[in-house]
């Protein structure tokens, strides 16, 4: 009997296809920081925002994990015009 050697060709993964998680997992947690600012304030869903979009605009343009980067760039981007809006619209 031949014994065949069996050659893995590696990991296909790159660190750019976590930016499609990442993206979704910050958009989620700037969502429910916006709806829970009153007794959070507005620092997390502010951060946690602009990071959702960063990566959701980085994984878009890598094009890995679409649909989890454009749902994080729409959790990222509520969460973070939502308390700005609210300070906008309060100072006047």
């Amino acid at each position: 009997m031949s014994k065949e050697r069996i050659v893995s060709s590696g990991s296909t993964d790159s660190p750019a296809s976590l930016y499609g998680p990442a993206s979704l997992s910050l958009g989620v947690v700037a969502f429910l920081a916006t709806v829970l600012s009153g007794y959070l304030g507005i620092a997390v869903p502010l951060l946690a925002g602009c990071l959702a979009v960063t990566f959701g605009v980085l994984g878009l343009v890598n094009g890995t994990n679409r649909g989890k980067c454009v749902i994080g760039l729409v959790g990222g981007a509520v969460g973070f015009l939502y308390p700005v809006y609210l300070m906008i619209a309060l100072s006047m």
